[in-house]
């Protein structure tokens, strides 16, 4: 069995496989965020394509911390519902699937809120200025996530992704280049860490012990005096016993930056915070061959290789990387003509 198609559990979670549908915006929502069928039908898809582990998009904890109108909202309990259908669907059809928790923080671009951001610099000049958030603000958002949790346990999610990345909001704390706080919110890797260790710790308290907890970083912020995959390492350990079980390595977007994209550009800062951290971590970056997935696996490189525009392209690349690497997996009843 190749380890692309090995099957591995993670405290409640059992995957059938190592492929991970990244968390990518769909801007397919209302102005009020609620799941649409559009959303159901597009993520059962890669469930009956043989996807894994499937993250649902960014859906914001608060209304002010939409990246965009038409992102997926979790901020309500009347966001429930819809949320609960696609669970349902992708879940009857194989997959197991997560849901990223997220606030857009200064990144926010829809105009009717008011965004917050730890210290009041904006992303560039297209970008409003953001509001230094206060102590009571922090209090807010730390509680907004944990009320997205519980909404998320109802709905019925395997695992939830908290969105420490991109230059969001709990990234803007972690990075030196848009945390410039002089309280305890800021200033060391320690300070800065503070607020997604609240966050973790609220969480928590109504997440079931039974189901993991994923974090999605940026592992490398490509500016000098930003963070690097040796910073996250030491970020990832002053948190991960709050209650983290998987590192999803990403990269960038917390400052303007010209990056030099390529197959596999982030699996060296996967490999980086996965030694330096013991966590399993999901690696990936313009992974399309099934080969070179199987040997970041092989090599110990990762634990799980993510897709996202490939996954958009073909939502049943996990069977056809199944013909390519001679795996003999179960396919879905209906399709099962197809099968090489």
């Amino acid at each position: 069995m190749k380890k692309l198609f090995s099957d591995v559990k993670i405290k409640s979670l059992e995957l059938k496989n190592r492929i991970v549908m990244a968390p990518m915006c769909m801007v397919a929502s209302d102005d009020e965020g609620y799941a649409k069928d559009w959303h159901e039908i597009h993520y059962a898809s890669r469930a009956i394509g043989g996807t894994g582990l499937i993250i649902l998009e960014a859906t914001a904890v608060e209304s002010r911390g939409r990246i965009k109108n038409g992102d997926l909202g979790i901020w309500d309990d009347s966001h429930i519902e819809g949320l609960s259908k696609i669970v349902k669907s992708s879940k009857s059809l194989g997959a197991k699937v997560s849901i990223q928790l997220g606030h857009a923080g200064r990144k926010c671009e829809v105009k009717s809120e008011r965004i917050i951001a730890p210290s009041p610099i904006a992303f560039d000049n297209s970008y409003s200025t953001p509001k230094e958030m206060t102590k009571d603000d922090i209090k807010t958002v730390i509680d907004s996530f944990k009320e997205g949790a519980e909404r998320a346990e109802k709905a019925g999610f395997d695992a939830i992704e908290i969105h420490g990345a991109h230059g969001y909001l709990i990234n803007e704390f972690l990075s030196p280049l848009t945390n410039k706080r002089k309280d305890e919110y800021g200033g060391n890797p320690q300070n800065r860490a503070r607020f997604l260790k609240e966050i973790i710790r609220t969480i928590k308290t109504v997440w079931p012990e039974d189901k993991p907890i994923i974090l999605r970083i940026s592992g490398e912020e490509y500016v000098n005096d930003g963070n690097h995959p040796e910073d996250l390492v030491h970020i990832i350990n002053l948190v991960k016993n709050e209650g983290i079980d998987i590192i999803d390595v990403s990269s960038g977007a917390v400052v303007p930056a010209n990056i030099d994209v390529y197959p596999g550009y982030q699996v060296p800062f996967a490999e980086t915070i996965k030694k330096g951290t013991g966590l399993p971590v999901i690696a990936g970056g313009l992974i399309t061959e099934p080969e070179m997935a199987e040997e970041i696996l092989k090599n110990n490189r990762a634990d799980f290789i993510f897709l996202g525009r490939e996954l958009l392209r073909n939502p049943y690349w996990p069977l056809e990387a199944a013909n390519k690497l001679d795996q003999d997996i179960e396919w879905p009843h209906s399709y099962r003509r197809a099968k090489i």
